[in-house]
């Protein structure tokens, strides 16, 4: 079987969707069964190709990318002219069973313009499925027709998540998609071992910086905390467009002594970081389905999020989903495990076996059981 698959961002350009697709790469490699050419981008002007596994070939479309983890309209606009051109040509030079996108757009637009020659899949990921999402208003009104027309000639839509499936489902109610979950590295995740013998906690939250992350609703729920007298410290790590404004947040509020802003911090680290705090927080009002909170699961914390697309499968003893996500329900949830430790060491238990439920091996064997099913369909056409 050979596929290609696409992706306009992959590490080190992008965030969730960009390691998904990484991590479900090195579980097919070496795949004998199994040939993948893929054609994603690179942050410079140029083609890149980089040879991933023995079966495995990246093909990178360089561009003239400002931030690592933020696109601007332009930048969208290059990669699909440019990688346009290079997936026509790669389907002139090979013999595809099918391609396989990730995200229905900007991504499904060039399966999409050449379903006549080869079927698709598409990877539904989460700001590419209509929703509330403030940045992208106008653009989903805008570009909503164009959604539609990639969903109806895929072959089959994947959503990563129940909650996303029905995000997807309210904007195209005829739509048949299936739901394989994001995975996590327990190998490189897991729980450090040890439990903090204080009330001094250092909580965390890990994500690209958008509006959707609501990020300055922990900022105001430490506040609420440290005016109480609770001994607590907020790293918070990633990298755009709020990451200046949030900093400002935290100065103004004179919380710099007890919030940090790390920025990006590169993927080889991040396990070191998530062993080094105790709870994972989050008021992100979209997600398809977390990866970092994935990692932070099987790291064994516990975990305080806001309701959104995912919690339901990954939230059930390991921690505690806030419904109507304000400070003061944040600050309240984190009181509780602060004052309750017991509590926090049986979530901290639940968070890693709750985890084992999403290794990596599960899911790409659960997308070979697509990949197959489609495979056999065209052998039989």
């Amino acid at each position: 079987m050979k596929i290609i698959m696409l992706n306009y961002e992959f590490p080190p350009i992008g965030g969730g969707a960009a390691n998904a697709h990484r991590c479900l790469l090195q579980q097919y490699a070496g795949n004998s069964d199994l040939t993948v050419d893929v054609l994603t981008s690179a942050p410079k002007p140029g083609l890149l190709k980089e040879k991933f596994a023995d079966n495995i070939t990246i093909y990178k479309v360089g561009l003239h990318k400002k931030q690592l983890h933020h696109w601007r309209k332009t930048e969208v606009l290059e990669w699909l002219f440019k990688a346009g051109f290079h997936y026509r040509r790669l389907l002139r030079e090979n013999d595809y069973d099918f391609a396989h996108a990730f995200s229905g757009f900007p991504t499904g637009w060039l399966p999409y313009r050449c379903s006549h020659k080869l079927p698709y899949i598409i990877s539904l990921r989460g700001s590419d499925v209509p929703g509330e999402h403030a940045r992208l208003k106008l653009d989903y009104k805008i570009l909503g027709p164009a959604f539609r027309a990639i969903w109806k000639k895929a072959s089959v839509l994947v959503a990563c998540s129940e909650g996303l499936k029905n995000r997807a489902l309210k904007f195209m109610p005829s739509a048949t998609i299936d739901v394989i979950p994001n995975g996590v590295d327990l190998e490189r995740f897991s729980p450090s071992g040890t439990t903090p013998e204080t009330q001094n906690l250092k909580l965390l939250t890990v994500g690209r910086l958008s509006v959707t992350k609501r990020v300055e609703i922990l900022i105001d729920a430490v506040d609420i905390l440290s005016r109480q007298g609770c001994q607590i410290f907020l790293k918070i790590v990633g990298g755009g467009q709020m990451q200046p404004k949030l900093k400002q947040i935290v100065n103004e509020k004179q919380l710099d002594n007890i919030i940090e802003i790390t920025g990006r911090i590169d993927a080889e680290d991040m396990p070191r970081v998530y062993g080094q705090n105790d709870i994972f927080i989050s008021a992100s009002k979209l997600e398809g389905m977390s990866n970092a909170m994935l990692e932070a699961m099987a790291s064994g914390l516990p975990i305080i999020a806001a309701r959104c697309e995912g919690t339901e499968e990954l939230i059930a003893e390991n921690g505690l989903v806030i419904e109507n996500a304000t400070a003061e329900e944040i600050a309240k949830a984190i009181k509780n495990l602060i004052d309750d430790r017991h509590l926090r060491n049986q979530m901290s238990i639940a968070a890693g076996k709750q985890a084992e439920k999403f290794n990596w091996s599960s899911i790409a064997y659960q997308y070979m059981l697509l990949y197959n099913r489609n495979y056999t369909k065209k052998a039989k056409l």
